[in-house]
Parts: structure tokens; sequence; C-alpha cells
């Protein structure tokens, strides 16, 4: 792997107290391309713009697709990164989807482990900081032939990150749009699967809300999830989450929720819920609570939902479900407290 340093850091201009969620980039990223059937020419160099065809297919037929990270500074300036194997192994099945060559698991691994310990000093240390990972592949090959490409494109580039919503969120159930089918890509962490939520969102916004809860397509009566994040609702005694299914994300932020929970003790069921049982549950006061799961969120509190032209409020809860599971996933994330699952692993 060749390894090119960039001349001079722009770090010491970066107001890392304001920071505009992805929009600010570390100094290196890490690329590697795919030409005649194999991965060659893997790189970190300093970020910068890249070159490509105007014809490559990814402007036309979408193979993209990609992953969230994050890498975590504990007190002692260590850096770990939370369950990597998981988001690895979930972009390979994206890119399968997706009629894209896999990415070799060493290379993967060599490529983000040497790219972080290069711009370590990005990552500051204290709950709610990180550096958020952004690996990514897209058909890079010259050819407006309606096929799959012969040639990819794989990077890695990282943002610093802090709290992606520091106020209250709203979020409506959508009837009429739909985020994925049966059969198709939703399961996947495919490009166009956000390009395509980027519209019924903006109407959700324009009605006061930050995201939408989506339901299936077929029939609009379950809850599958939001737009960046898979859902939990506390109906009374019980925590409830939508199975993942081939319209659903398989959220490992969610599958870590949904352990500590258990060990907990708290009563976790995975099963489908229809819109009708969560209004039932607001209008009779049984719904305590609304969170999503996510990388870039973590656990992000939900304070309301609308539906139907009507709206709900939720009660403030007093040591609520979200900020207990909350704790403990960034006490693990952070080192500051045992990691009993082995999901950790020091950079």
């Amino acid at each position: 792997m060749k390894i090119k340093k960039i001349d001079s850091s722009n770090i010491n201009s970066v107001d890392f107290e304001n920071l505009n969620f992805g929009a600010v980039f570390s100094d290196h990223m890490f690329t590697c391309d795919y030409v005649d059937g194999k991965w060659i020419n893997p790189e970190i160099i300093p970020y910068q713009p890249i070159s490509v065809s105007p014809a490559s297919r990814v402007f036309h037929y979408g193979q993209a697709c990609f992953e969230g990270m994050k890498a975590f500074k504990d007190d002692n300036n260590d850096v770990w990164l939370f369950r990597p194997t998981e988001n690895y192994n979930r972009i390979i099945k994206s890119s399968v989807r997706l009629a894209m060559p896999k990415f070799p698991e060493e290379l993967f691994f060599e490529g983000l482990n040497t790219l972080l310990k290069m711009d370590a000093q990005w990552i500051k240390p204290g709950i709610g900081n990180s550096l958020y990972i952004r690996p990514f592949i897209f058909a890079s090959e010259g050819s407006i032939n309606a096929t799959e490409a012969c040639e990819y494109k794989f990077m890695i580039i990282c943002a610093p990150a802090s709290s992606y919503y520091s106020d209250d969120v709203k979020v409506k159930i959508e009837k009429s749009f739909s985020r994925a089918a049966k059969g198709g890509v939703g399961y996947a962490k495919a490009a166009g699967n956000y390009a395509a939520q980027f519209y019924p969102t903006s109407l959700a916004i324009d009605e006061g809300y930050q995201q939408i809860i989506w339901t299936d397509s077929s029939t609009h009566q379950y809850i599958e999830e939001a737009g960046t994040m898979n859902l939990f609702f506390r109906i009374e005694d019980k925590l409830l989450t939508a199975p993942t299914s081939d319209s659903i994300l398989d959220g490992i932020t969610r599958k870590s929720l949904i352990q500590i929970a258990k060990d907990k003790g708290i009563d976790v069921e995975v099963r489908p819920i229809k819109v009708d049982e969560l209004i039932d549950a607001a209008n009779s006061g049984t719904l305590i609570e609304i969170f999503g799961s996510g990388t870039a969120v973590v656990v992000l509190p939900i304070v309301g939902f609308g539906f139907e032209n009507k709206k709900f409020d939720l009660p403030k809860v007093e040591n609520s479900w979200a900020s207990i599971l909350k704790n403990e996933l960034n006490g693990i994330q952070y080192n500051l407290i045992d990691d009993p699952y082995n999901w950790t692993v020091k950079i």
C-alpha cells in the first residue's frame, strides 16, 4: 500500500466546537481501484477531489453503496472502533446486491487502520466526539451501457463529528411514499435509497417534522424505520422494534441496543408493529418512549409524531430507557466501562 502524507494539516483551522456534520474532512483518504477483475493500487493520499469520467456508470445507473462507522478516543488517547467487522460484512452484502465486486477484508482493515493512525489527531476525546468514517464503493467505468460496470473505486474518507441532533425531534408517519419495497434494496446501504427519501422528507420538514417514519410499501400498515435510523417503541413495560427484512436496514447500533436491553432485564419484542397499535398506545397513554438508533445519532429520543394531520406529543420521562441504553453503549464505545461483548477493537 502506497502512502503519501499531506504537506501541512488544516486541523488548526477547524472549529471543533461548532462542527457541521459531514462538511469537514480529515487530512487523508484511502483509495483503491478495481480493474481487469482485481483490486489494485491501494493507497492513502491527502484528501482531495478525484477525477472520473462523466460517463461513469455510477452517475447513470446508480451503482454505489457505503457504510457509516465511528472511531472513538478514550481518556488515555487510545482509539477504538465499534464492531467494525459488522460494517465490513454489511458493505459486502450491499455490494453483492448491487452487482459490485467484494472488497478484500484484509485490505479493508489495513487501509482503515493505517488511515486512522495517520489522522488520529482528528479524533477528539469526550462523549459525543468521534471521527465519522465513510467507506464507499462506486462504478467508475466510463460507459453508459446499461449493465453492471467492469471498473470500480473503493474509498474511505473521515469527518470529525459531534452531536448529530441538538434540538427536539418529531417524526411523521408516512402513508403516501415508500422508502423500499419487498425484494428491493432496502436492506443494503445503497446510495439511491437515501436520494429517494429526500423529497418526501422535505415535505415533512415543511410540516414541522425532522424525519419520516416509513411504513411498508404494500399496505402502509406496519412500521419499518426512519430516514437514517432504526426505531424503538416503549409501550408499557415492553420495548418493541420491527424485525429486519429486505426492506429494513440491519442496523449495528440497533442489534447492540437489543442485546444491552435484554441484559438489563428489559422485555424486548422484535416483531411487526402496526401503525394502529402505535396510535392506540398514544391515545391510551401507554406509549412512553420512541427513540431512533444509528451510527450517526447513536440513540435519539423522539418527542412526538404526526399521523394523518393529527399530532401526538410524548411525555417527558426521567431515567428513560433511551438515556440508559445510550449511556451504556457510549460507555463501551469510549472505553469507560468494561466491554462484556468484545465489540470494541483498539487501533
